[in-house]
């Protein structure tokens, strides 16, 4: 009876971990996730391409654009973010856009420049969260994207 779908099974098990991990984040925490998620979309786009399977790399590639534009671009506060929160809109964007080539196109290459670009932004988030409690989010961002030489 259980043996039949033990894929449902480990399926089911990492929804519940996921769930839950969501359940108890922070907001700084969630973010990390969406960059985790995003990452491992594109990490599965890579692997699908190269194995040619079609259906399944639009689908990985849909969830990675998906969480940049609903997640991580939509978390954005744009009024107290000001020329970051503008110049990170607008490098969701440009990974949108290079994302959906990518699929049009198969270009591995791509989808590793925007995992590139994602993985730097997710380092970033991470010193963020490393900052003294008494800072804010936005003054960390704007102190890290500074001492990175950031031209986003």
């Amino acid at each position: 009876m259980f043996i039949e779908s033990p894929n449902r099974a480990i399926k089911s098990y990492q929804a519940v971990g996921v769930e839950s991990g969501i359940a108890s984040a922070d907001p700084h925490k969630l973010i990390l996730m969406l960059f985790e998620g995003a990452q491992q979309a594109l990490d599965c786009s890579k692997l699908y391409m190269q194995q040619n399977n079609i259906a399944a790399k639009g689908k990985m590639i849909s969830k990675a654009i998906a969480i940049i534009d609903h997640g991580l671009k939509a978390s954005l506060d744009q009024s107290s973010g000001g020329e970051l929160a503008g110049r990170l809109s607008q490098l969701y964007d440009y990974m949108t856009t290079r994302l959906l080539k990518a699929n049009l196109q198969n270009d591995v290459a791509i989808i590793e420049e925007i995992s590139h670009l994602l993985g730097e932004l997710h380092e970033a988030w991470m010193e963020i969260g490393k900052q003294p409690a008494a800072k804010t989010i936005a003054q960390a961002a704007i102190d890290v994207a500074s001492d990175a030489g950031a031209t986003v």
